[in-house]
């Protein structure tokens, strides 16, 4: 598999391309900014881009849908319950002081257990709120993309609208800690960790 991460954006969120090195085809996870850039990686390695992957609807993550889109023509999916976000990008970064582009709608709902394939490669889809009501996760063969839920010992935020603390915490201990200690977790900000150290190490949802 192919792995690129950008930090992109003033809020450096972390971008995921993953491709399939046989076929060419690739996913992007979360371009949030500097679709232009995200572009440009996908031509350097020769990818083409199947699903633009949503794992949550704030503006950081998912700002860069609307030219990532009509480049690729790929389609967008979201989980329903933070579908509604996409059209409000640009409100909800004006409350921060940035600028961001709305989306165009999902072409399609994420649910809990779907399979998404890419090439000789697929991402099982976990829904895990908690920052956000429609927040997933995405698996595949020992990694997983949890977005915004988990951080190197750190958890994601959960005043935001639709956030809770304790479901977060239950979608971690529930969801990515039994995919193994081994597992690396690519965060939607920051460096990657595994689910063993956060396990050890976390003082939000370890000591388990």
């Amino acid at each position: 598999m192919i792995i690129k991460q950008l930090a992109v954006g003033p809020i450096m969120a972390n971008c995921y391309i993953l491709g399939c090195g046989e076929t060419r085809q690739a996913v992007v996870i979360d371009p949030g900014d500097e679709a232009d850039r995200i572009l440009m990686t996908l031509a350097k390695d020769k990818l083409k881009v199947t699903h633009i992957l949503n794992t949550h609807g704030h503006f950081d993550h998912v700002g860069g849908n609307r030219k990532l889109k009509e480049a690729t023509g790929a389609p967008i999916l979201i989980h329903a319950g933070d579908a509604p976000m996409l059209a409000q990008l640009s409100a909800a970064a004006a409350t921060f002081g940035l600028s961001a582009e709305n989306s165009p709608e999902p072409d399609r709902h994420l649910s809990d257990g779907d399979e998404i394939a890419f090439g000789n490669l697929s991402l099982k889809v976990l829904h895990t709120p908690g920052h956000s009501p429609g927040s997933v996760s995405l698996y595949t063969d020992g990694k997983v993309f949890v977005g915004d839920l988990l951080f190197s010992g750190s958890i994601g935020r959960t005043d935001l609208p639709g956030g809770d603390y304790d479901t977060l915490i239950a979608s971690v201990r529930n969801k990515i800690f039994p995919l193994g200690d081994d597992v690396t977790v690519y965060s939607g900000h920051g460096p990657e960790t595994s689910v063993g150290r956060e396990k050890r190490f976390n003082p939000f949802v370890g000591g388990r």
